[in-house]
């Protein structure tokens, strides 16, 4: 855990969100947490973080997501070196994210 991060807020925020139930449920939550640009750069980071996971060259990864090399970088630096979050939620949604291809 990051404890740059750690604090009585950043608790209550993950709180709510394992209170969600439904996709439509964080739809409603997230709209009115973040900003569009915000949300959509997540939803990126993430799709790449996926690519990235199946093997996905950076190239390729542009051109499908539109993210940055840098943004690409980043978030590579994160599934080889980071709290291994993106794992644990791909390890979980396991047959889920082999559908959405």
């Amino acid at each position: 855990m990051n404890p740059k991060i750690k604090n009585q807020s950043t608790d209550l925020l993950f709180k709510a969100v394992l209170s969600l139930q439904s996709v439509e449920e964080c739809y409603r939550f997230f709209d009115d947490l973040c900003t569009v640009p915000e949300l959509k750069a997540m939803a990126q980071r993430y799709s790449v973080a996926k690519m990235l996971y199946e093997g996905e060259i950076y190239n390729d990864i542009v051109k499908d997501t539109g993210a940055s090399t840098a943004t690409i970088s980043r978030v590579n630096r994160s599934l080889n070196y980071g709290s291994e979050g993106y794992l644990l939620t791909f390890e979980r949604l396991g047959d889920e994210l082999s559908e959405e291809q």
